[in-house]
């Protein structure tokens, strides 16, 4: 079920729900569209009405962030007891795949990352099938270059497609590619880096705690100092507003697809 934080649709779920639509997704071959969002995720949405205008037709929309569950208890009284983090549902949705012999393709980040990732998947599930895997050129592209790179994801024999592009260019990418594939496609953040080995992944109990933030920064305080100064701050003043219903977060209306431009 979809509820607002700050005009943007999240659903109530958890790992079991969200893995288990997105492998229903796989097996009838439809396309799905899925994110994790984090509270960065949430505030490009409340910053770019466009963006929200996209993220609000996914399909799933899981809670990335503690932030971000904690807002769906407060309120909307959710009742959920975990997150579903982006890196962990990749993971989960990956063993299910490889359990069901359903090939999975990978697109995002770079040659030398994807090589790195999949060694270590297939190390970890034997049975994985990996269609592909294609690095992002990082630029924009035309439609014309998003039909192409559909073409070859589902000329792979490909039925669930992972993406790692960071945000929100990845869920722009995802809303580009949802009535060009018949599969699952997930936005899945650092998740290919996690689990490439390229980054160390935050102890369990600074996860908890709506901390992770704090490790990424130590680790990459250059990229990322400017996101945690102020999106944090303003998605906690915002969300007081909308539990005080000063500000009603209303969602926009939905977006017309596709867009003009995507990111390749």
């Amino acid at each position: 079920m979809k509820r607002s934080v700050l005009g943007v649709l999240v659903d109530t779920c958890d790992y079991t729900s969200a893995t288990e639509q997105i492998m229903k997704a796989a097996a009838d071959r439809r396309g799905f569209a899925v994110t994790a969002l984090a509270v960065h995720g949430v505030m490009a949405g409340v910053t770019d009405r466009v963006l929200c205008q996209q993220l609000n037709s996914f399909d799933l929309v899981t809670p990335d962030g503690q932030p971000v569950r904690w807002a769906l208890n407060l309120l909307h009284r959710a009742g959920l007891r975990d997150r579903v983090y982006g890196p962990e549902l990749a993971l989960r949705v990956v063993a299910a795949a490889a359990g069901a012999r359903l090939p999975v393709y990978f697109y995002g980040s770079t040659a030398a990352t994807l090589h790195q990732l999949s060694t270590a998947l297939r190390r970890r599930y034997p049975d994985l099938i990996i269609a592909g895997a294609e690095p992002s050129k990082f630029r924009g592209g035309s439609l014309t270059e998003a039909t192409r790179i559909a073409e070859r994801i589902t000329s792979s024999g490909a039925r669930v497609v992972l993406v790692g592009l960071g945000c929100p260019r990845q869920e722009r990418f995802v809303y580009a590619m949802r009535p060009l594939l018949p599969m699952p496609v997930l936005a899945v953040g650092a998740a290919f880096a996690y689990h490439a080995g390229e980054l160390r992944v935050p102890p369990r109990w600074m996860q908890q705690h709506a901390l992770e933030w704090a490790w990424r920064l130590g680790h990459e305080p250059r990229r990322l100092w400017r996101r945690y100064a102020f999106a944090n701050p303003a998605f906690l003043a915002l969300l007081g507003a909308q539990k005080s219903r000063v500000w009603p977060a209303a969602p926009p209306p939905a977006a017309v697809r596709p867009p003009a431009m995507v990111p390749v």
